[in-house]
């Protein structure tokens, strides 16, 4: 009797500390058909590196680096996308990059948020001219 009460305590404190994670894992969203959508969107519109990098260069260092640095970057920027899209749309039901679908970039957004990183890589898809769309949430004033 008294091995039986040990064994059920045993079993009953191990049960009660056990716990499963029930939440998805971080690489679960990214899926084939996110790296096709990813191929297709970095084919279709990885031109607009060209004038968002000029914009920012502008922005960031005058008029004369926009129309020199900022043309010369958005149009590496944009060949890589093309690369890069033309590669994922070969390979978009392969897991290629450390066995996911994840994209292959440099840097491409450290902390799973997709932001512009203008600097040290390429965001996950090509960027928005205009008004960027990504974010759920808008801020208004009411009278």
């Amino acid at each position: 009797m008294k091995k039986l009460l040990v064994i059920a305590s045993a079993f009953v404190s191990l049960t009660m500390v056990v716990s499963a994670d029930i939440q998805a894992s971080p690489g679960s969203t990214y899926t084939s058909g996110r790296k096709l959508g990813r191929a297709i969107s970095n084919i279709l519109y990885g031109f607009i590196e060209i004038p968002e990098q000029m914009v920012r260069k502008g922005d960031q260092y005058g008029r004369k680096a926009e129309w020199s640095y900022g043309i010369v970057d958005g149009t590496s920027r944009g060949l890589r996308r093309l690369g890069y899209g033309f590669y994922e749309l070969f390979t978009f039901t392969c897991p290629t990059y450390r066995g996911t679908f994840k994209p292959p970039y440099e840097r491409c957004g450290e902390d799973n948020r997709m932001e512009m990183n203008p600097h040290d890589g390429l965001s996950e898809f090509p960027p928005e001219l205009g008004f960027e769309t990504y974010y759920s949430h808008v801020r208004t004033q009411t009278w």
